[in-house]
């Protein structure tokens, strides 16, 4: 617990600020970074020693550009030729190794690489994406910090409240009552932070959408929670890297925010906030 406090309390402050103070450039270039991290932890934790190194690093490379590409306003062109480099060398590795009568790469491995090159960075680029909007600073602190909220509200409403655990096998300790109280947590923290940020901005902000993003927001954020739990499940993992000290690996850490951050995109490009 202690290294999780220590962790925290030095890393997030850093993040907030590159964040918020520099260009976006500087956001961009650290979400290419969680953004690879996260595809090599993944790969490695399923790859069963059959995801060969070339495989991995053609993933690992089109995680890393994606969200550059966002930043720098490639469209779907370049998204599809990262995710036509990734297939093409999955599946000439997979063709070699099964002419050689070797080890058999499955179609399942190859499906993977293309998940954690291609839709893991997919979804973070809405980072990057709010960022590079108009009061960007806002709308990505916003989507960050609903996770954090959402995930708060629900330990904590699980541990003071939680009586009827069990909703899923694939985290059995966490409790309906919990579920309820990150969505309301959600909302709550999203109502607060469009008070709280109009007063810092000057402007009065739409708190319809703002609810929308925390509702929707908070219910992405469980869901995200249990499908990397879920894959934790199917392969026998605890912690996906040990990259952050208490925290796990960057997966571990920002597995909620992939599904958080398209769905907040989402709201304000439709309903504006501002």
């Amino acid at each position: 617990m202690a290294k999780r406090i220590v962790v925290a309390v030095v890393l997030l402050p850093a993040m907030l600020w590159i964040m918020l103070v520099p260009p976006p450039l500087a956001w961009t270039a650290l979400v290419c970074f969680i953004s690879a991290m996260a595809c090599f932890e993944l790969l490695r934790a399923t790859g069963e020693g059959k995801i060969t190194v070339p495989m991995r690093l053609s993933a690992v490379i089109s995680a890393a550009l994606l969200p550059l590409g966002n930043w720098a306003g490639l469209g779907t062109a370049y998204v599809g030729l990262c995710a036509f480099g990734v297939t093409a060398v999955c599946f000439w590795c997979a063709i070699r190794a099964y002419d050689e009568g070797g080890v058999k790469i499955g179609f399942a491995h190859v499906l993977m690489c293309l998940f954690g090159g291609a839709i893991i960075p997919l979804a973070l680029s809405a980072l990057v994406e709010l960022r590079r909007m108009d009061h960007g600073q806002y709308l990505v602190l916003l989507a960050v910090l609903l996770t954090f909220a959402t995930d708060a509200g629900a330990y904590f409403a699980g541990v003071f409240l939680g009586r009827h655990r069990g909703v899923t096998k694939v985290s059995p300790n966490k409790s309906a009552e919990g579920y309820i109280g990150g969505f309301v947590t959600g909302v709550a923290f999203a109502i607060l932070y469009g008070v709280v940020a109009g007063e810092i901005a000057g402007t009065e902000l739409a708190l319809f959408p703002l609810a929308l993003c925390g509702l929707f927001g908070a219910l992405a954020t469980e869901v995200g929670d249990l499908a990397f739990s879920f894959i934790k499940r199917q392969y026998g993992v605890k912690d996906y890297g040990h990259l952050l000290p208490g925290h796990g690996g960057m997966l571990d850490r920002f597995d909620s925010m992939m599904f958080c951050g398209p769905v907040v995109l989402f709201i304000v490009q439709c309903l504006p906030v501002f």
